[in-house]
């Protein structure tokens, strides 16, 4: 199953790039291959975590998919985790986490962010074609939503 994982220092607070990634809706503007995002369900547990039930269409070129996830966002813990319900993958499953470093200045806020995603295409001609294009995708994850982070919150 092909997977990715990567751990990034950010010149922005945990709380900032939680508030970034927990905003799904804003994704078709800065996510590699989001096309669309439509939250079906929006509810909160009685642990606070805030629960979604989203579809999200990815495309390139002439490919398109629609696949349906679940994403709790956990700002008690400052984790995001997105799990796979329907759609063209076996198995997907996203994990986000953002942990508050010590800045040498002062006034900097730093943060890690820690990322990892594992997935499986139920087809193999799908797999096949479109494989290396998410895999590649995937792996621009991490900078697309620091980038994102540095225009809406300013350069760390």
């Amino acid at each position: 199953m092909p997977a990715f994982r990567t751990s990034r220092r950010v010149r922005h607070s945990a709380a900032e790039m939680f508030d970034l990634v927990a905003d799904i809706e804003a994704y078709p503007g800065f996510v590699p291959l989001c096309k669309a995002l439509r939250i079906r369900r929006r509810s909160e547990d009685a642990e606070g975590r805030v629960i979604l039930i989203a579809d999200m269409e990815v495309g390139y070129k002439a490919i398109r998919e629609r696949f349906t996830s679940k994403v709790t966002c956990n700002r008690a813990k400052l984790t995001i985790l997105a799990e796979y319900i329907d759609g063209p993958f076996k198995s997907l499953e996203n994990h986000w986490s953002f942990t508050d470093q010590a800045s040498e200045e002062a006034q900097a806020p730093l943060c890690l962010v820690d990322f990892a995603i594992a997935y499986e295409f139920k087809s193999q001609m799908l797999a096949a074609l479109a494989g290396g294009v998410f895999d590649t995708a995937f792996r621009k994850f991490a900078s697309a939503f620091e980038q994102r982070a540095d225009a809406v919150y300013g350069r760390g």
